[in-house]
């Protein structure tokens, strides 16, 4: 019996280990073209007088000899360089050369000072200074573009070109943020230049695209937005629209001649989100086709013929794999004599529920979901704790969204903690519900000795993270959902918060474990998820309602910010994965804190990788 389970975990270890590295090597063929484009890990230290952090693509083709366009492309607030895979894969296998940066504050970069926010465009036109001195990059013809408030560093580093003595900005693509409309006097203008610029609008942006009254209010939603007075100025290169004589179109590719030249300007209107843009291929393909114009491919390809599907894929799959290696990798652990001790002799007695379990069993579901959500939504709205999760204000955790999440789910962990004591001394004690012999009370001794396991796995599971990464350049990533390599500096980050994702995963381990777990119809697994399933439940409910409020009127939810249903998105899939972690291993060990560390451990680290780091 003890072969055939070591012989079966084993084959799932050796499966983890064979789809991540199926994943990096499938994902780094295609990030490379097949081997035709170099990737640079680079890191310097810029006139800024901080470190930057890129990755950098070379085509082969790109030679002194024959140079190539470059662009700088940049992710939103909250991400990093990664977040751009899906354009800096198709722009290098047209031959531009292209940098994916880490700006300021964000993924591997030096942390942002609060009072510099702007500084050189967050790292952007630090990137486009390092890129033209490149001798296989054709000075005359760089481009910017940025997602999100990485549009906002292109806008920030048109001004700082604009001064310098020599302009190294030929074109700039905003995605999903507003142009420049006006001048310090509120006058209509161009700061752009003779520059080509576009902008990709999301008809149902959460932040942009919006026009206002004087006094502040909305007038137009964003899907209204080629409507409006400051998307008519820009698509008329400045001019007031009161002043011309036609209403122009998105789509539609506008030309004038601007200091001796010609420059171009387009709006891209797409019916999708703003997290959405970065992982839509009618968005890469705008970008392929503005550049195209702008700057001219190398490549001729065509924009619609698009390749970094393959590479989100199995960037995907690569994520599956390292679940997968978590649980096996604990249970192998298991077999050894420095974790035997921590093995159950067999999986945890399971009883058929009787009705009045399942009553139980149903209300504290319902009333965890409900809970659950409500807590959301009523932390959304404190916004005394505003200036905690925007970086706004001085704070001990330096990275406010991060934060946000964790107070949430410790409130949750308590609320938790508390539901189980009524359910336990209401009708669990009565009922045969022993909590040493359910793992509840394994014992200081097995306690930490658990401790050191799941410390151990977490270990080992990023260890193959780091190791894929400095031969193959890639992460595990579904869109932003992300497991990557990161610098020492990110530990520090993810220990202020681990005691609160502690809190919650611990008590959500003893919840799916000690109090709620049971055969449906006869199967565990049905249990598991239907757990898994209402973990996740009120996230869903809050973003299906959001959307769906949004698609019909024009506008979110009143008193539910955008960014709070965005936060929620990895959320949903990482409630119910770890749900599932947490049962797997605790058949295997009788034990809900090992899952429970290992979970809140992995979590804090993701989070912490992944996000803003503002400093005062």
């Amino acid at each position: 019996m003890k072969q055939g389970l070591l012989k079966r975990n084993s084959f799932w270890l050796a499966l983890s280990l064979v789809v991540m590295l199926v994943s990096a090597i499938v994902a780094s063929a295609v990030q490379t073209a097949g081997g035709t484009v170099a990737v640079k890990d680079l890191q310097w230290e810029t006139s800024s007088g901080r470190t930057l952090n890129a990755l950098l693509f070379k085509p082969d083709t790109a030679t002194a000899d024959n140079q190539a366009p470059a662009i700088i492309v940049s992710h939103g607030w909250w991400n990093n360089r990664e977040m751009q895979d899906a354009n800096y894969v198709e722009l290098a296998r047209r031959g531009y050369v292209v940098m994916s940066i880490d700006m300021y504050g964000h993924g591997n970069s030096d942390p942002l000072p609060a009072d510099e926010l702007a500084v050189n465009g967050t790292g952007m036109y630090d990137a486009v200074k390092l890129i033209a001195d490149l001798p296989y990059v054709d000075v005359d013809r760089i481009g910017v573009s940025g997602h999100s408030n990485g549009a906002r560093a292109a806008n920030w580093s048109v001004p700082i070109d604009n001064e310098a003595e020599q302009q190294l900005i030929a074109a700039v693509l905003l995605v999903d943020n507003d142009p420049v409309y006006v001048d310090a006097d509120f006058a209509y203008t161009n700061i752009y230049g003779s520059r080509d610029v576009g902008v990709i609008a999301a008809q149902y942006d959460e932040f942009f695209f919006r026009s206002y009254s004087p006094e502040g209010a909305v007038l137009t939603p964003p899907r209204e937005y080629l409507s409006t007075a400051n998307a008519q100025s820009f698509l008329h290169f400045g001019t007031d629209p009161a002043e011309t004589g036609d209403v122009r179109e998105a789509g539609e590719v506008y030309t004038e001649t601007i200091d001796g030249e010609e420059a171009m300007r387009v709006i891209y209107s797409m019916p999708q989100t703003h997290p959405w843009s970065t992982i839509s291929s009618g968005a890469v393909g705008h970008l392929l086709d503005f550049f195209d114009e702008a700057l001219g491919a190398p490549e001729d390809i065509d924009s619609g013929s698009q390749v970094w599907q393959v590479k989100e894929f199995f960037t995907a799959l690569g994520l599956v794999g390292f679940g997968i290696f978590l649980v096996a990798f604990t249970r192998a652990m298991l077999f050894t004599r420095a974790f035997a001790a921590l093995k159950a002799s067999e999986a945890p007695a399971i009883a058929a529920p009787t009705r009045k379990g399942l009553a139980w069993f149903w209300g504290g579901l319902a009333v965890s979901a409900v809970i659950s959500g409500v807590s959301y939504v009523w932390l959304s709205q404190q916004t005394w704790l505003y200036g905690t999760f925007f970086n706004s204000a001085p704070s001990i955790f330096p990275q406010g969204a991060v934060f946000f999440i964790a107070l949430w789910a410790a409130i949750n962990g308590v609320l938790g903690a508390i539901i189980m004591a009524i359910s336990y001394f209401a009708f669990g004690r009565k009922n045969g519900l022993n909590l040493r012999e359910a793992g509840m009370l394994p014992g200081w001794g097995k306690f930490f000795h658990g401790v050191g396991l799941a410390a151990l796995t977490v270990t080992a599971a990023f260890g193959v993270v780091f190791v894929l990464d400095y031969f193959f350049k890639t992460d595990f990533r579904l869109w932003v959902i992300a497991i990557k390599w990161f610098p020492a500096d990110k530990i520090g980050y993810a220990l202020i918060v681990l005691p609160l994702f502690l809190i919650y995963f611990v008590a959500n381990s003893i919840a799916i474990n000690v109090f709620n777990r049971m055969t449906l119809r006869g199967k565990e697994w049905l249990n598991t998820l239907l757990l898994g399933v209402f973990n996740s439940l009120a996230p869903i409910v809050l973003v299906v309602a959001q959307y769906t409020t949004f698609a019909i009127t024009g506008y979110t939810i009143d008193g539910f910010g955008g960014i709070f249903s965005i936060w929620l998105f990895p959320v949903i899939v990482i409630l119910f994965v770890t749900a599932v972690i947490s049962r797997k291993i605790y058949r295997a060990t009788g034990n809900p804190y090992i899952a429970g560390i290992i979970n809140a451990t992995v979590v804090a680290l993701m989070s912490a990788s992944n996000t803003l780091v503002t400093t005062f």
